[in-house]
């Protein structure tokens, strides 16, 4: 953490706020003009060890068949605000770093994980994004605003989505909460709505394989993948659909705004390379659709190796990146998402540019001046940008040191992978089984990202997260 300039513990100003925060909480205060909506079914699905939950959902069908789809953020800004102790640490760190073994929160664990968090069966005051879906999925009218709300169930994303895929037995807490089976189902179906809707649009569906480490009395004993389902295509699906409602609600509001972009990639004449090893053929200049069609046809040809191939196509798509945008002006947009207006606004709890997107909506509900100027924006995107790149470093890192103590006893072997970077540094491979990140020192030279490998274990070094493969030729 330390050495990408994050600062991994709070200072003692910050502790000061927590304890006087602290000593007068007694719960969200449903004064202040706030909807009382504690009443309706709200519920978050997200990891099962999650206590910083930034969001809950409700769905209810209406009676013309469109759907009537609400996400409650969570309102940290009243916490929080603009200029706090706590607010000038967040903004240095810009987001919450999550390296499977310790996590350091962006925000104090007694806000993230207790008072700002939408925890279940306590009243917490939010921001809603509510939303009328028709039925092809496009969001026809929409309102944003205050409210009093209650999560009646916290879930998680494995047991309802394998629940959700199987059809077998709901998990206890689903069967538990009168209604909320049905409530889930109407979610189900929503997503897919807007799944249907974003894929018309031209919306890439990837899927990369996350890997997480086990441990056992400190030991890591594996590394786990994170794989889609249901449950999580749900808050994918959900969390879109509001930010880019947050984003126009901004617009209309003609407010400049912090805005979330993936540049048209670069190296799309890669792209075309790597889609013609497949007998398809792209346009010489990029065009999103004919990607997105690629890649649903890859997926539905070759379920297994899709994973492989979406990782390939991130790496060539480049990182996102924020920036200020002004109304009226068009920007480049997100290219994987096929929007124009899009941001973040969901994860306050987590992301320092959600929670200066939260007041800038604060203050065009309350008809003040923007917190911020174009100038101030600026700098945040710029750091956001900057400490988000740190973020996945920092995360990569820990996922090879635990990577390099599980693989030390099967140097000598040889695995299959897949070029994931080409730089000065070095030839970068990520092994599909198990899922680990590593270097290839030895017949690196002509690879490019996409490039199937044939590898064997040299060695791993855990104190400097090091796994080095030579290649097989």
């Amino acid at each position: 953490m330390v050495k990408r300039q994050f600062v991994p513990d709070f200072e003692p100003e910050v502790r000061a706020e927590v304890q006087a925060l602290k000593s007068r909480h007694a719960g969200a205060d449903a004064g202040g003009g706030l909807r009382d909506l504690r009443s309706f079914l709200w519920s978050s699905i997200d990891n099962n060890d999650s206590l910083d939950l930034d969001q809950i959902e409700y769905v209810e069908r209406m009676d013309n068949g469109s759907m009537r789809v609400m996400v409650g953020v969570s309102d940290v800004d009243s916490l929080a605000p603009a200029g706090s102790a706590i607010d000038r640490h967040a903004g240095k760190n810009c987001t919450s770093v999550y390296t499977g073994v310790v996590t350091y929160p962006m925000l104090p664990e007694e806000l993230s994980a207790d008072m700002s968090s939408l925890a279940e069966g306590e009243d917490r005051r939010a921001v809603v994004v509510d939303m009328t879906l028709d039925a092809a999925g496009e969001v026809v009218a929409s309102d944003v605003y205050p409210a009093l709300v209650r999560n009646h169930a916290k879930l998680a994303y494995e047991s309802v989505g394998n629940w959700l895929e199987t059809g077998n037995q709901p998990p206890g807490k689903v069967e538990e909460v009168e209604g909320l089976q049905e409530q889930l189902m109407i979610q189900n179906e929503v997503r897919e709505r807007l799944h249907a809707l974003r894929q018309k649009h031209g919306s890439l569906h990837l899927q990369t394989i996350e890997a997480r480490p086990v441990l056992c009395d400190g030991q890591v004993i594996n590394l786990e993948s994170v794989e889609e389902n249901p449950a999580r295509e749900i808050i994918e699906n959900l969390m879109i659909a509001a930010n880019i409602t947050i984003s126009e609600f901004l617009e209309a509001k003609a407010i400049p705004s912090i805005r979330r972009i993936v540049k048209t990639p670069e190296r799309w004449d890669r792209i075309v390379q790597v889609a013609a090893s497949f007998d398809r053929e792209l346009p010489a200049n990029p065009d999103v659709q004919a990607l997105a069609a690629f890649l649903i046809e890859r997926r539905k040809a070759d379920p297994e190796r899709f994973p492989d191939l979406s990782l390939t196509i991130v790496k060539l798509l480049g990182p996102g990146e924020y920036i200020v945008h002004k109304p009226g002006v068009r920007d480049e947009g997100h290219f994987a998402l096929a929007v124009h207006d899009y941001t973040h606004a969901t994860a306050p709890n987590r992301r320092y540019a959600d929670l200066v997107t939260q007041r800038l909506v604060k203050s065009a509900l309350s008809g003040v001046p923007s917190p911020y100027s174009v100038e101030a924006l600026d700098d945040i995107a710029r750091r956001c940008t900057e400490r988000e790149d740190g973020s996945r470093k920092v995360e990569r890192t820990m996922r090879k040191v635990a990577a390099a103590v599980m693989l030390k006893k099967h140097i000598g072997e040889k695995f299959d992978g897949i070029v994931t970077g080409v730089t000065s540094g070095g030839t970068y491979v990520r092994v599909f089984r198990p899922p680990v990140e590593g270097r290839i020192v030895q017949g690196e030279h002509g690879l490019d990202v996409g490039d199937k490998v044939r590898l064997r274990l040299l060695s791993t070094d855990p104190d400097e997260a090091y796994i080095d493969f030579a290649r097989i030729r």
